[in-house]
């Protein structure tokens, strides 16, 4: 059976607002508060993260995309491919690999490690989580981090996706969480008005703006619980990166 499979988080090891050399829980656990306010594990990229800010997963790597798989038969712990990539080690470690062409097509993997890689072919160690469909040299493969893992400040040109709010300014490369539920402190790129819905800004790193004719367009966020000065921070309810 899966070793990644559990139920809520009952004892939490790093508290909410602190920052940690050390990693206490998985990647992307979740745990709520009594109010109705959800939190999610993260691990911050290079730089520190900014409470009150909107952060986003590390960026998309098309060099891990389309990969060429090598045969492996159903109950494999491991999988390869022929395509060469570089990587550091255990970069996807806490990611996934899923099969994007058949055959084994839809489904996805958690990985548990690799070493490092330089213009060579990897192999990834799956996470107790083994093949279930035989793939051959036609199956193609997608690797991609966790999208806890190295969260940056969001851009204001998307790279990966919004992953949650910062509550505490997490040191870079350290552990702490990140709110993904309930009501929010998040900084407003223009005036938002009560009620408005507010999506990922692409004009101010980190912020939220009115939705507007962005809606479909810029990441949905959530909406505005109060009226929301242009340049300060403000009330959203988080409905849209639980």
């Amino acid at each position: 059976m899966s070793n990644f499979l559990s139920g809520a988080v009952t004892v939490v090891g790093q508290t909410l607002h602190s920052s940690s050399a050390d990693q206490y829980h998985k990647l992307g656990e979740l745990v709520f508060s009594n109010d109705g306010r959800a939190y999610r594990y993260c691990q911050a990229g290079g730089t520190a993260l900014v409470a009150g800010q909107l952060q986003q997963s590390q960026a998309e790597d098309t060099d891990t995309q389309n990969l060429t798989a090598v045969a492996a038969a159903v109950d494999d712990l491991t999988i390869a491919s022929t395509t060469t990539v570089t990587v550091t080690a255990n970069e996807y470690a806490e990611g996934f690999i899923l099969t994007s062409v058949t055959p084994g097509v839809g489904r996805m993997y958690k990985i548990k490690g690799h070493i490092a890689y330089a213009a060579a072919a990897p192999t990834f160690n799956l996470d107790n989580d083994p093949v279930k469909v035989a793939l051959t040299t036609t199956t193609r493969l997608d690797a991609f981090a966790n999208p806890y893992k190295a969260v940056v400040v969001n851009p204001t040109t998307l790279t990966g996706i919004p992953v949650g709010v910062g509550i505490h300014p997490i040191v870079g490369t350290e552990f702490g969480w990140l709110q993904v539920g309930g009501v929010a402190n998040i900084l407003a790129d223009g005036a938002l008005l009560v009620g408005a819905s507010a999506v990922a800004s692409d004009g101010t790193a980190g912020a939220v703006e009115a939705a507007g004719l962005n809606v479909g367009t810029l990441s949905l966020i959530g909406s505005a619980l109060t009226g929301i000065t242009s340049t300060e921070y403000g009330a959203v309810r988080i409905r849209g990166l639980l």
